[in-house]
């Protein structure tokens, strides 16, 4: 392997080949699509109205590449309650809210602190809504100077603001759930980054107003220097600008996110990202690779990243790009130009000396030894040990070659697995969770962005579970809302043939004659007992009508990948009486 252009071209069309443009079902796709539906079930407080708005952020949003090697490390979801919406500090109390905000809304006020990117939120206004016009009247509490302070339920597990969640039932990444504060406005703390010059058309200005528009959040995590301060532990909250990053990364051309796969593997895979000097100040995070791709799509050209196309090289240039940042303690955020995200320079000497000795033929053979060995892992043996001898560039190319050809054929397979993975997620979600109003419309609204055939798949599943409490008698209000809202739904996006319209009128009477009953009522009986029976029988029938239609769907994907079973009463059946064992769950989803 001595010529090093060869052996740079080789590692070049490896990633080009090898990351294509992932589908949007992916396995964990499906897993924050259920996940986001469970919280969405959730209530912050004691109150009907009240509801948690969740977001998937992170990687699993960020990235429409699908390398070899995993770039979703876990699962990242942010959530709001919709009772409470923070304004920057001066403006007016908003009048009118999107349909998904409370009837009451707690307004809090933006305060800086001493550190740029971090402040507090102050009490100020309780919004109400008027019924005749939609408008919002707002009252201002009398007292000033009441900062928020509120923490979510913590997991055992935390990551910075995060708690950890782990699903033991499920072979899934761990969840982290970041609890934060709307912001619908533009924060002023980053007020010249729509207008500021850029020459290279990058973001474009419909990115920019798409990012404007979709303002920000406020997560509650204290800076460093301050969390031995218990007020401004308690009571401090960081600017986030997840909402942004994900519209930006997603207008990435694909080698600008293959890059960025790249060198978050890179500094995962050289420990840069460990602890020096035993100070718990880590010295590399993703947010710092992620802040340095954000400048390099705005100051570099697009020929810079394709003409005569080489990622060692690219990635290089980066990475000594960062090392200066770490020597001079200057590594400006990309929105709020007043924040510094190197701050202690003690801890990245050492880490900027590493970076500067990465040159175009360290980082090949780092490539070949690390990275493209540990994805051939996943290879059956007759590609994989084509790499026990790679000793001229011949021989890699050819073993390369190998990789990037199973890599296509096996495309097919992996969306199956993603696919039933879905199915899994679903039956999962359903069964343990149950539904209610608000997770079937979280459900089909993220199941209608990976995959819509998911969307039928779900709605038989929820039917026979409504039709299942039903019988047992063990229905409530919101099971009934959600078979309404399932139905609905579904005429919505395009599939007017399953309207039966004898089960909607059924269960809109339902809604209507059932009684709103307190904890301390017990169930009374009511004169929808009398519709019962029939309408479980009409939930059941159209459950196996969406079943069979999905059936006939996944039989034409997938026929030659995996057995299709379609004898649809049976697994109904044994749905019905054999119990939630989580044995079979994969025996069901198969079905």
């Amino acid at each position: 392997m001595t010529d090093e252009r060869v052996v740079d071209d080789i590692v070049t069309k490896f990633l080009l080949n090898t990351c294509p443009l992932c589908p949007l079902l992916t396995e964990h796709a499906a897993h924050a699509a259920s996940f986001s539906a469970w919280l969405a079930s959730e209530r912050p407080k004691e109150d009907v109205e009240a509801r948690i708005i969740p977001l998937i952020t992170g990687s699993a949003a960020e990235f429409y590449i699908e390398p070899m090697l995993p770039h979703v490390g876990d699962i990242d979801i942010m959530h709001y309650d919709n009772y409470m919406l923070a304004v920057p500090r001066g403006h007016p109390p908003p009048t009118q809210l999107p349909a998904e905000f409370h009837n009451y809304v707690m307004i809090v006020e933006i305060t800086d602190s001493h550190l740029s990117g971090y402040v507090y939120l102050e009490l100020r206004y309780l919004l109400t809504k008027c019924t005749d016009s939609g408008r919002y009247n707002a009252i201002e509490y009398e007292e000033r100077g009441m900062y928020l302070s509120t923490r979510t339920k913590h997991a055992p597990e935390i990551h910075g603001p995060a708690w950890v969640h782990q699903t033991e039932d499920l072979p899934v990444l761990s969840t982290d759930v970041v609890h934060c504060v709307r912001c619908l406005s533009w924060p002023p703390q980053a007020a010249d980054w729509p207008s500021r010059l850029r020459n290279y058309g990058w973001p474009d200005s419909a990115t920019v107003g798409r990012v404007v528009s979709d303002g920000c959040d406020m997560v509650q995590v204290a800076h460093r220097q301050c969390r031995q301060d218990e007020w401004m532990n308690r009571t401090q909250y960081r600017l986030s600008f997840s909402r942004a990053e994900i519209t930006l990364i997603n207008s990435w051309m694909p080698v600008q996110q293959i890059v960025y796969h790249i060198l978050r593997v890179f500094v995962k895979t050289e420990h840069l990202r460990e602890s020096t000097h035993h100070s718990g100040v880590s010295t590399l995070s993703n947010y710092h690779i992620k802040t340095l791709m954000l400048w390099a799509c705005e100051l570099k050209p697009q020929s810079w990243w394709t003409d005569d196309l080489s990622l060692t090289s690219i990635c290089v240039e980066l990475l000594h790009t960062l090392a200066v940042w770490l020597i001079e303690t200057r590594c400006p955020h990309y929105f709020n130009s007043d924040c510094n995200l190197v701050d202690n320079p003690m801890a990245f000497g050492m880490t900027a000396s590493r970076l500067l000795l990465v040159d175009k033929s360290c980082l090949s053979s780092w490539f070949i030894n690390n990275y493209i060995r540990q994805s051939v892992q996943i290879c059956p043996e007759n590609v994989s040990r084509l790499f026990d001898d790679v000793s001229t560039t011949a021989k890699l190319q050819n073993a390369v070659s190998a990789v990037v050809d199973w890599r296509l054929k096996s495309r097919m397979v992996d969306l199956w697995r993603a696919f039933d993975s879905g199915l899994y997620n679903i039956i999962y979600g359903v069964s343990i969770y149950s539904v209610n109003e608000r997770s079937c419309v979280c459900w089909m609204t993220e199941l209608c962005k990976i995959d819509t055939r998911l969307s039928v798949y779900f709605i038989a599943v929820a039917f026979l579970h409504v039709a299942i409490k039903l019988s047992r008698g063990g229905l409530d209000d919101n099971i009934v809302k959600a078979a309404v809202v399932g139905l609905t739904t579904i005429q919505s996006v395009a599939l007017p043939k399953f309207c039966n319209k004898r089960l909607l009128s059924l269960l809109n009477k339902d809604i209507q004659l059932r009684p709103i009953k307190c904890k301390c009522q017990q169930p009374a009986v009511n004169s929808t007992d009398s519709n019962t029976s029939e309408l479980a029988e009409l939930l059941q029938q159209s459950a196996v009508e969406f079943r069979t239609t999905f059936c006939q769907i996944q039989a034409r994907e997938f026929a030659y990948v995996s057995t299709i079973v379609t004898t649809d009463f049976e697994a109904l059946y044994a749905y019905k009486h054999g119990g939630v064992c989580s044995c079979q769950w994969k025996t069901y989803a198969r079905c």
